[in-house]
């Protein structure tokens, strides 16, 4: 990174999962880094970090308290972008979305992918929970050229056509 001239400012969590959250502790505290995010609705995943760590057979994984916790309407300054959040529950409560309409993106965690959503049988997870915020957070970006990053990456433009899940509704 020093290499490149990148500069790392603060750690942005959607969730808490460990796949997304594992190492934020670790890295926060090595390159003293605030934690941003998630929504306070995540606690739980991150009081249970070891546990997960031991269970899906990671290393050590530390339980951290963030710097500041997101809630919906706020916003985060990333260098001269400015992301407003959307708090997007469903694949687990407190999973946040980050969105620059500057830019024209948006960080998506695991709520949304290329014709599919995120898991929603993990613990706190709700199948009718995220399809509403799916509907009312993403999908009212209208049909605008905006590009999610997931994986794949989501063109919202086309994101009602292309989910069996969501529909038109």
């Amino acid at each position: 990174m020093r290499d490149n001239g990148v500069r790392l400012e603060k750690i942005l969590l959607t969730h808490a999962h460990i796949d997304h959250a594992g190492g934020a502790a670790e890295l926060a505290d090595s390159l003293k880094l605030p934690i941003v995010g998630p929504h306070r609705g995540d606690q739980f995943w991150i009081d249970g970090m070891p546990e997960q760590a031991r269970m899906f057979g990671f290393g050590r994984c530390e339980r951290f308290t963030p710097d500041q916790w997101l809630e919906d309407g706020d916003h985060v300054q990333l260098g001269d972008i400015d992301f407003e959040v959307r708090h997007c529950p469903g694949h687990t409560p407190g999973h946040v979305v980050f969105y620059s309409a500057a830019d024209r993106v948006a960080f998506v965690g695991d709520v949304l992918f290329a014709g599919s959503i995120g898991r929603t049988d993990f613990p706190g997870g709700d199948y009718d929970t995220l399809i509403r915020a799916i509907r009312e957070k993403l999908f009212s970006w209208g049909r605008r050229a905006l590009r999610a990053r997931a994986r794949p990456h989501v063109d919202v433009r086309r994101g009602t056509t292309q989910q069996p899940f969501c529909g038109d509704g």
